[in-house]
């Protein structure tokens, strides 16, 4: 691996700090972690005030992206878009790559222009985004709202997550990432809640609240303090009286990429990813479709329809209280990471990173293999609560390795890097996950394919509006929703478990890579 830097172009160049093979490798060993309340303690004004515009960003974020698959398949009559989940998996690829890729260039300018000021550009740009899902809405016009959603969250990251980086020592950070994960889940609990509600009256009125909830990040703004602003600045200064030109962002981005340490790690990660988001676009539309919560709610409320308005908020009711939306069982997944990521962190600390990780992917796995093999309500619950241990004990460890191998001028570049798996991950899971159950486990297709079988002719099956399949298929054989939906998931059982049996594959592949990488690290360390 070469270390020389590139030659200078103009009147001078801006000297590259470059570290050693051997220090590139220091980088990556693992330093022993604060114990539990002593990292607590350690943790900065300005972290905490990041963690908050975090949350907010959050809250907003999963608002619609919570309810964004429901949205899609909902009927026009309805006041959906109602598209197929092929289609809407068109949009979530495009999406994927929008909100990921940016980042890998545009996090070298929170580094070199200021994190306060990436944010507020962020900020305006995600609050056009809401508007135009709420000023439009067809598939058109959600597709433009989405990629100012995702182009104004890839502007978002870089500085936020640089500010961690900077606002933290490798002494806390563990810790500093599990709480600021904790941070995330808070809003993306609440988004869901909002969500919930709002689209019982109008999905407009879920696109508005959360453009209203992202204002809130203007205040914050007002008390944030940039770690290492005056440095920066200084330097800045300098440069510009020597006449140093720098070296473009876009050159220096992809020469860090090509270290083999670094571009490895992110392919390696991009199976987690594709599990990670097949738990927003997919599960959604199986658990509506698919999964009886009515035994939940039996074990719970003694299996009377709940009344309680504020219950049925916070738990994300049906109208009638009878079920739990698919929002509502989703929650669990933030609500367990807003209760105890920070408890989780310091479990993670005690262990290399890579096994961490290795770890909470397995269990991810585990969770994905789960969903697939029952539709009771409970077993969802349990693979949501497994599925979020294992996210828990991966996700935030992954942006804290790559956050503590990077160089101490690149923080927000190479975070920003760090959404190149998530690119690669949402891609292939954004057009494979929503045509794997267009394929194989679409209620509306296997309606359509019973009403055939019980005289309708195909013509006339066709011709009914997508997302009505099932309600024609309840009238024409006369017989309670539930009871239909039974008839269909004992049709068409293993088809439905195949999704997910083959989402979670990716997963053993991606532990198994997660698992290499940290051997070659050991193999690294050694060859010091």
């Amino acid at each position: 691996m070469s270390t020389s830097p590139p030659p200078a172009t103009g009147p001078a160049a801006a000297p590259a700090v470059e570290r050693t093979p051997g220090q590139e490798v220091a980088a990556l060993a693992d330093v022993k972690q604060l114990g539990l309340f002593a990292a607590i303690a350690s943790l900065s004004y300005v972290f905490w005030v990041v963690g908050g515009m975090e949350m907010i960003e959050r809250l907003a974020y999963y608002g619609v992206k919570a309810v964004a698959t429901l949205y899609a398949k909902d009927p026009v009559s309805k006041g959906g878009l109602g598209v197929t989940m092929s289609e809407f998996g068109t949009l979530l690829a495009v999406w994927a790559l929008v909100q990921s890729l940016i980042p890998v260039f545009t996090g070298g300018l929170s580094d070199r222009y200021g994190y306060k000021q990436t944010i507020a550009v962020s900020t305006v740009v995600k609050i056009m985004g809401y508007l135009v899902m709420a000023t439009f809405p067809t598939y058109a016009g959600f597709f433009a709202g989405a990629m100012l959603l995702a182009t104004g969250t890839a502007i978002f990251k870089p500085g936020i997550q640089g500010t961690l980086v900077k606002a933290t020592k490798r002494e806390n950070s563990s810790m500093a990432w599990g709480i600021f994960y904790q941070t995330v889940n808070i809003g993306g609990f609440l988004g869901p809640l909002v969500a919930g509600y709002m689209r019982k009256m109008e999905w407009r009125y879920v696109f508005l609240a959360c453009a209203a909830i992202i204002s809130l990040n203007f205040l914050m703004l007002l008390i944030y303090q940039e770690p290492g602003k005056a440095d920066r600045l200084a330097k800045a200064a300098s440069d510009k009286a020597a006449g140093v030109v720098h070296e473009s962002l876009v050159a220096q981005s992809l020469r860090e990429l090509a270290k083999p340490h670094v571009w490895s790690y992110l392919l390696i990660f991009s199976g987690f990813w594709f599990m990670f988001n097949s738990l927003f676009d997919v599960l959604p539309a199986h658990i509506e479709e698919w999964v009886d919560t009515r035994d939940v709610v039996l074990s719970l409320f003694g299996g009377q329809p709940v009344t309680n308005e504020a219950v049925k908020f916070f738990v994300v009711m049906s109208k009638d209280g009878s079920e739990i939306l698919p929002e509502g069982l989703l929650n669990l997944n933030a609500g367990l990471i807003m209760i105890t990521c920070f408890l989780f962190a310091a479990l993670s600390g005690l262990m290399r990173a890579t096994t961490s990780m290795v770890i909470g992917t397995l269990m991810a796995t585990a969770a994905l293999f789960l969903s697939g093999y029952s539709s009771l309500g409970w077993v969802s619950v349990g693979a949501i609560f497994i599925f979020s241990i294992g996210e828990m004990m991966s996700s935030p460890k992954f942006s804290e390795y790559i956050g503590n191998f990077a160089p101490a001028d690149k923080k927000a570049m190479y975070l920003g890097f760090s959404q190149i798996p998530l690119a690669i991950g949402w891609f292939l899971e954004g057009k494979i996950g929503p045509w794997l159950y267009g394929e194989f486990a679409s209620k509306d297709k296997f309606a359509r394919e019973l009403l055939v079988e019980k005289g309708w002719t195909a013509i006339d099956a066709a011709a009914i509006k997508q997302g009505e399949a099932f309600d024609k298929l309840v009238a024409t054989l006369g017989q309670p929703a539930h009871d239909v939906t039974r008839l269909l998931y004992d049709r068409h059982e293993v088809a439905i478990g195949t999704v997910w049996y083959i989402m979670g594959a990716v997963g053993v592949l991606s532990a198994i890579g997660i698992w290499a990488y940290g051997a070659q690290v050991q193999k690294w360390a050694k060859q010091r």
